[in-house]
């Protein structure tokens, strides 16, 4: 955090936004709370109430400054002094493709791409995603605040056509998985009717 001038941004009862967004991230990534809070140094009393205090604040902010500053917070999770080697038990293969989920863009818009067509056919693409993938909510969502950083670069350095290019390959990846979809479900409901 850069501006320590907004109050808005003083840490909770010692919990700083540093800290409540790294706890976010780890309970989303399916670290035992008991485990993130011990880690913090922290009784889930204080936790509970600097959280909904958290939330409160974002909700006043009207310069949505706080809101910003969680954002780059969350995306720096890895870096959180207390809690960046706290992990939820992740399979090799998971292990695998989080690294290339954070190296390789491709592979990103095309999760991305699976999870918005399995949540278009009823299915909870988050967990498609660990399911398929090993890739658990927290952690995509930690990845995807890195690329939406670069993808806010492209835009502020007038790069569309990279930006352009990377929207059209997710959108081909939004209809190939659809039609996995469709096909595991038996088709579309309206594949039979011709005009």
């Amino acid at each position: 955090m850069k501006d320590m001038s907004n109050p808005l941004l003083e840490p909770i009862h010692g919990v700083s936004l540093f800290d409540y967004a790294a706890v976010c991230a780890k309970l989303g990534a399916g670290v035992a709370e008991n485990d993130v809070l011990s880690a913090l140094g922290i009784e889930s009393a204080v936790y509970e109430e600097a959280s909904a205090l958290w939330v409160a604040r974002m909700q006043e902010d009207s310069t949505w400054e706080v809101t910003t500053e969680f954002g780059k917070c969350f995306a720096e999770v890895e870096n959180h002094p207390k809690l960046k080697d706290l992990n939820a038990a992740v399979t090799e293969d998971g292990l695998e493709n989080m690294e290339k989920l954070k190296t390789d863009r491709y592979f990103y818009e095309e999760l991305c791409g699976a999870r918005i067509a399995a949540y278009n056919y009823g299915l909870d693409g988050a967990q498609w995603t660990q399911d398929n993938f090993g890739i658990n909510l927290g952690d995509f969502q930690i990845v995807a605040m890195q690329w939406a950083a670069i993808q806010k670069s492209e835009v502020d350095g007038d790069d569309f056509e990279n930006v352009l290019h990377f929207s059209n390959y997710q959108q081909e990846k939004i209809k190939e998985y659809s039609s996995q979809f469709a096909s595991e479900q038996g088709g579309n409901v309206s594949d039979d009717i011709e005009f």
